[in-house]
């Protein structure tokens, strides 16, 4: 994210933002903490939208995955109304989760929306399927973990995460799991997340009758925006939410960090389709916050803006589309897209453990190309594919403590 020229206006936030968090630092159950007044009196600048039949207000700018070292990051964007919270249970091993509760004690339960993500074991991602690992019970007992991390007795959105298979997105044993925490009341509402063939699973949602909310990568470099703007707007269309994550397409360029993506543009981007309720782009430091703040007040695009995402399109970049062309091509049947996304995790975004775990779940070893003479595959993108995986699977030996 680029820093801006306004000086004063920065330090005066990051003021107000850190001496607004100072009640973290004796702990978040501080007598001094300042009571919150609700969201629509408090912040009366803030852009909402609204989740589809669900009728949840939420301000266009959420919170996704923020580091788990800096809980006064998350209580001044809770201040300055970024109030839509998404979390996982495999975020940080938990970990994330644990640390917006803390956070949490201080607000009022209807201050703030929170949604989070479940995953059940026996998951393929060679082939986009569960086996009969994946049971009710499993996903149960997950959600379970999540609800005991999050300290909350509900959430007010559940997705069942990161599935690109119609197969996967309607697999019954999570829906019949899904239903029964919705009908005990410990989620309000029900959802699907996914990082690749979004229109499929999109259209997949919207056959399932069970989900209310989609949350799906959704930015300015996919090669098939066409197709998932159509699915975005049935989906819309059938009273489904619509939630846009990974819209920075990696955050940078390359892999040096020489080159940002504009944030604020990449952002107002996603946005300008009014079919996207909201985004939930993963700060990590002020400054990004501060920016985001800036889009949730106003989201025109400025010339600069437009042309910096003219230009950046035309790069290669580290977003891969997953279109799985790749796959086949492979002599091993690597999970390619997989492995990409890894890699934007490490050189992108900087989350080391998430695409440590990512790896993990991959079941891959370190440098599996090393004995292929040659690579096979030819990336619509360009991409070095072998290069990527041999910079990226280094992380499958590094041992955690090294990371954490």
């Amino acid at each position: 994210m680029k820093k801006k020229d306004h000086s004063v206006s920065r330090r005066k936030f990051l003021t107000s933002a850190i001496l607004g968090s100072t009640g973290l630092v004796a702990g978040v159950n501080s007598a001094s903490a300042k009571p919150h007044q609700p969201r629509n009196k408090r912040h009366k600048k803030v852009v909402y939208r609204t989740l589809g039949k669900t009728g949840i207000r939420v301000p266009v700018v959420g919170m996704g995955k923020l580091p788990v070292d800096n809980p006064r990051l998350v209580k001044a964007a809770l201040d300055n109304g970024i109030v839509f919270i998404d979390t996982a249970l495999m975020y940080y091993s938990g970990r994330h989760e644990k640390m917006i509760s803390k956070v949490l004690k201080d607000y009022p339960r209807d201050y703030y929306v929170i949604a989070t993500k479940i995953k059940p074991p026996g998951y393929s991602y060679k082939t986009g399927l569960y086996s009969k690992k994946a049971t009710e019970e499993s996903f149960l007992k997950k959600f379970d973990v999540s609800m005991k991390n999050l300290g909350l007795d509900h959430v007010d959105i559940l997705y069942h995460h990161d599935v690109v298979t119609r197969e996967a997105a309607l697999y019954e044993p999570v829906l019949n799991a899904m239903r029964k925490i919705k009908e005990s009341g410990r989620a309000k509402h029900l959802g699907v997340s996914t990082h690749k063939n979004e229109p499929e699973m999109i259209r997949a949602a919207i056959e399932s009758g069970v989900y209310e909310i989609i949350l799906t990568s959704y930015n300015f470099k996919q090669d098939h925006i066409a197709d998932l703007n159509k699915a975005i707007k049935e989906a819309a269309a059938a009273g489904l939410g619509i939630v846009g994550m990974k819209n920075l397409a990696g955050g940078f360029l390359d892999k040096e960090k020489k080159k940002p993506v504009n944030a604020k543009a990449a952002l107002r981007w996603a946005l300008q389709n009014p079919d996207i309720s909201a985004v939930v782009p993963g700060f990590t430091n002020f400054e990004q916050l501060e920016e985001c703040v800036e889009v949730l007040h106003n989201l025109k695009m400025n010339k600069k803006e437009k042309d910096d995402l003219l230009l950046a399109s035309k790069e290669t970049g580290m977003y891969c589309n997953a279109c799985s062309k790749c796959v086949a091509e492979c002599k091993k049947e690597l999970p390619v897209p997989e492995l990409m996304r890894a890699y934007m995790y490490t050189y992108g975004y900087r989350r080391i453990e998430q695409a440590q775990d990512l790896l993990l779940s991959l079941n891959v070893e370190q440098s599996p190309c090393i004995d292929c003479d040659e690579c096979t595959v030819e990336c619509v993108k360009d991409f070095d594919v072998a290069q990527k995986i041999s910079d990226v699977t280094r992380l499958v030996d590094v041992p955690r403590d090294f990371i954490v």
